[in-house]
């Protein structure tokens, strides 16, 4: 009886297990289980444990791991709980069969352990050995947890969601698979980690695990994921337009471990959610809409407009995008002073170098609300996207010379409906209470004085920098406080659109002046409309209108701009990003010192691709589902692709249609077997030539 004791092996109760850690979903052999929380091992002995046994469970993570380094976690029932926080007993001892309990510490590092056991000298590794530790947004002990349910099932759990997209004045959303439990994506993100060069006991730290994510996903220093291109030329790879979640591009990355061509904002930040919530830290997408890119941190942008009204692409190095897509995640910031736990940005998209690399975050929300702009990390930078102020400048020649002047400045326009996918529903939440205080209150002007502080050198006073890609001479008008312009006529411009704007119609846009107060008052109008990418580049100037309009007192005059389709078509097919239209208005009221800047982006409005297909399906039973479009435009829409893919249902396919003439329908039929239940969601796109992304997703219920 006093034979060796050897183990003949370990069954890891993988269904059990994963379904108590929320782990279930992950497609993969291996045991995937969340740190600080209790899973179970069946051990097979080659005869009964008895007490005089020596039994030590080994779990290990990294090249080599050792006790002192917390790195080799040497579990052995017996004996009194292990330094390294991790606990281990035995619930059940019969026959050749022990059950074991192991909780891992809820600060343990995060990643892939192997598990070997050993029984006096003899050591037995399992076949499968590898076993997946993460973070647990469950477990209170835990740094990343989240009380609230229904926010972990959106935040951790959900992989399907959408990103808000357009532009401030009309607000679209892009579905957007996140997929993190999709074959291969848990051991990109593995890899991911490896490559990240953090030390193993940084790995326990969510702060230093997303800051390190947030530059892996670019591949600006370290060939990461993602090849960010803005050129309008995506010839080598594939259009940021083309995908319709991150999994395919975490697929092709941990293939080639080559970076995936091309990314813009929502894509890098579709891919970052993707890679936080697979590793269990709760993340969502979030939206600025007129976002400062303001490359001297000067809390002013400034925008330079010829007489016509027509944004100058290259005078400034700042710029508004339409809309610009980072992440949120949640977590306890240990490492700063109390009150800035909860949300914390990260951003992906290379924009701006950090300690040296393209990396963002993770900077508290409460920071950048509060003007705490001193803390850790990035939050100087994340504060002028929401909080920047735009300067308008008119640009006249004057004996040759260019001369510059100011014509107005906008202190609310920028960090507008900030938006996120509402949590459980489809549809958005606005965030931007979360980011800011309500635009003039006290508090605001408390927070805005406190960053200022901080961000331009002392004796500059608040709002109050000037351009310094204009010489000072040229100027016109002193540094002072900047405020809104205020008018003496009580000068007004609304921007509108008088007919639906399709592709291949006329765009019949109007500029609407008024004034307000007594007088009769003779007003110079200009205006005009350009085709740019969301990042504020101009792809076009389409015309403009210059006029004199003459108004009395308390009036308004409605001046229409019409641009013919020919105008603008071909640059729709020649420009291989979404194009959005961009109307610029400015007036002048003679006599006055009344001038005043407007400005409006719109996007084109598209018809709809519909789904046809059950309300819901049968586990492993085969259905139809059928992608119909009618090509209702004027104009034909060449090299059609439609691209489509359902988690859990069928994998990414894409449809070449061809060229689709005006009314033509279009149908693809796809036959396919659900593999998960749950509510699933089927997502389609629809790329073309001359319109760039019509999308839309359904849902479809998988029972048993």
């Amino acid at each position: 009886p006093g034979a060796d004791l050897k183990v003949t092996g370990i069954d890891f109760l993988k269904s059990q297990n994963s379904r108590l850690h929320h782990t279930d979903a992950y497609n993969i052999k291996n045991l995937v289980v969340r740190r600080g929380q209790a899973f179970q091992l069946q051990l097979t002995f080659s005869r009964e444990l008895k007490a005089a046994d020596k039994l030590a469970l080994r779990f290990g993570i990294g090249e080599k791991p050792m006790k002192p380094r917390g790195t080799l976690m040497s579990l052995n029932p017996r004996r009194e709980q292990d330094f390294s926080g991790w606990q281990i007993s035995i619930i059940k001892n019969s026959g050749k069969e022990c059950l074991v309990s192991v909780t891992s510490s809820p600060s343990a590092p995060v990643g892939k352990y192997t598990l070997n056991v050993k029984t006096g000298t003899n050591i037995y590794k399992p076949e499968n050995d590898a076993v997946y530790l993460l973070f647990n947004p469950w477990c209170e002990g835990d740094v990343v947890f989240l009380s609230d349910e229904a926010q972990r099932k959106e935040y951790v759990l959900n992989d399907t969601g959408c990103i808000y997209v357009g532009s401030a004045y009309s607000m679209y959303n892009r579905p957007w698979n996140f997929g993190q439990f999709e074959e291969f994506v848990l051991d990109a993100c593995m890899y991911l980690l490896d490559k990240s060069n953090l030390r193993l006991s940084s790995r326990r730290d969510p702060v230093f695990v997303s800051r390190a994510m947030s530059a892996l996903v670019n591949a600006n220093d370290d060939s990461g994921v993602l090849l960010g291109n803005w050129s309008g030329n995506y010839d080598r790879g594939t259009s940021p337009l083309d995908w319709i979640g991150s999994v395919s591009i975490l697929q092709q990355y941990y293939k080639t471990k080559k970076p995936v061509c091309y990314g813009q904002c929502w894509v890098f930040a579709g891919v970052l959610t993707t890679v936080m919530r697979c590793l269990g830290i709760p993340s969502r997408c979030v939206s600025n809409f007129n976002s400062a890119h303001d490359t001297d941190e000067n809390l002013r942008v400034d925008i330079y407009l010829n007489e016509f009204g027509e944004k100058l692409n290259q005078m400034s190095l700042d710029s508004v995008w339409n809309f610009h897509v980072w992440n949120d995640v949640w977590m306890k910031r240990t490492d700063l002073p109390s009150g800035f736990d909860g949300w914390q940005a990260i951003d992906s998209t290379p924009q701006e170098q950090s300690q040296g690399t393209f990396q963002c975050g993770p900077c508290p929300l409460k920071a950048v609300r509060e003007g705490d702009v001193y803390l850790p990390f990035d939050s100087k930078f994340v504060y002028a996207e929401v909080n920047a102020d735009k300067v308008y400048w008119l640009v006249k020649k004057v004996n040759g010379k260019d001369k510059y002047i100011r014509i107005s400045t906008e202190t609310q326009g920028i960090g507008v409906n900030i938006s996120t996918k509402a949590v459980g529903k489809d549809e958005r939440e606005d965030i931007t209470t979360q980011y800011k205080f309500p635009e003039g209150s006290e508090q605001e002007r408390k927070a805005m004085q406190k960053a200022s502080s901080f961000i331009r050198p002392p004796g500059m006073g608040v709002r109050a920098r000037f351009a310094s890609t204009v010489p000072m001479d040229d100027m016109d008008s002193k540094p002072e406080v900047l405020r809104d312009t205020v008018s003496k006529t009580g000068l007004q411009l609304e921007i509108t659109n008088t007919e639906a704007l399709y592709p291949g119609n006329p765009l019949e846009l109007a500029i609407t002046v008024k004034t307000a107060a007594p007088g009769s008052w003779t007003i110079n109008l200009a205006g005009s409309c350009q085709l740019q990418s969301y990042t504020g580049k101009v792809e076009a100037s389409l015309g403009y209108i210059k006029e004199t309009v003459k108004l009395e007192g308390n009036s308004e005059a409605k001046v229409p701009l019409k641009i013919a389709a020919d105008s603008y078509m071909k640059t729709l097919a020649l420009v291989e990003d979404e194009v959005l239209i961009h109307i610029t208005a400015i007036a002048e009221v003679q006599g006055t010192e009344d001038k005043l800047t407007n400005e409006k982006t719109m996007r084109f409005e598209y018809p709809p691709i519909t789904v046809q297909m059950p309300e819901t399906a049968q586990l492993n039973e085969e259905f139809a589902c059928a992608f119909i479009f009618k090509n209702k435009l004027n104009v034909p829409l060449d090299n059609c692709k439609l691209l489509v893919e359902g988690l859990g249902i069928f994998k990414m396919a894409t449809f070449d249609q061809g060229n689709v003439k005006p009314g033509r329908i279009i149908k693809s039929e796809i036959i396919c077997t659900p593999t998960r239940v749950g509510e699933k969601k089927i997502v389609a796109k629809l790329t073309s030539a001359q319109v760039k992304a019509i999308s839309v997703e359904k849902a479809i219920t998988i029972t048993e």
